[in-house]
């Protein structure tokens, strides 16, 4: 066999393909290259589409997240609403899960009723829950901060984001925990 030369298998050929053959019925190489040419081409353009695909999926999604994101309560907003005490010892101690880490009240000591996986995972924190009662020993010194670590989490820390709290609850749950601070205050350590 020539150089340059592979034998043909029986497929039914384009019109331009046909002229590639020669004489001795072998399908020349540049008809090979032409056909591998096409079908890259073809190839690259189901890409394209694709991603082209992709692309409009992930601008949808981001279009809808900043949607999400730009409904979702703020921490700032959070702090300008006035709290009411009562409400944000309900959310703390029910509404929302504080009072599994924190204890009933903030008092540590006093958590509730757990899942034993659960009680568990909290007491491997590392670092352990903040005492809430105990002002001196609290790293985020004012409500601004308070507000972004329960929107958005504490990071290094066991502290996870609590998005689901509206401004109002979240403004209570400030509120009651100012209370604590002075309780814990005025309590002898």
């Amino acid at each position: 066999m020539a150089p340059g030369v592979l034998p043909t298998v029986s497929v039914a050929m384009r019109e331009d393909e046909r002229e590639w053959r020669n004489t001795s019925g072998l399908l020349h190489t540049s008809a090979v290259q032409t056909r591998s040419a096409r079908n890259r081409e073809h190839r690259r353009n189901i890409r394209m589409k694709i991603s082209f695909v992709g692309l409009a999926l992930l601008g949808l999604a981001l279009a809808d997240g900043a949607t999400v994101e730009a409904t979702r309560p703020q921490a700032s907003q959070a702090t300008s609403a006035q709290g009411d005490i009562e409400r944000g010892r309900a959310v703390f101690n029910g509404n929302g899960v504080c009072y599994y880490c924190h204890g009933v009240d903030g008092q540590i000591e006093k958590r509730p009723q757990l899942a034993a996986d659960t009680a568990a995972l909290i007491a491997r924190l590392s670092p352990p829950p903040s005492d809430l009662r105990n002002s001196k020993a609290l790293h985020l010194k004012n409500d601004t901060q308070r507000a972004k670590a329960v929107r958005e989490g504490h990071p290094g820390t066991g502290m996870f984001p609590d998005t689901t709290m509206t401004n109002q609850e979240l403004a209570d749950t400030l509120a009651y925990l100012a209370l604590l601070r002075k309780e814990g205050a005025a309590v002898p350590k």
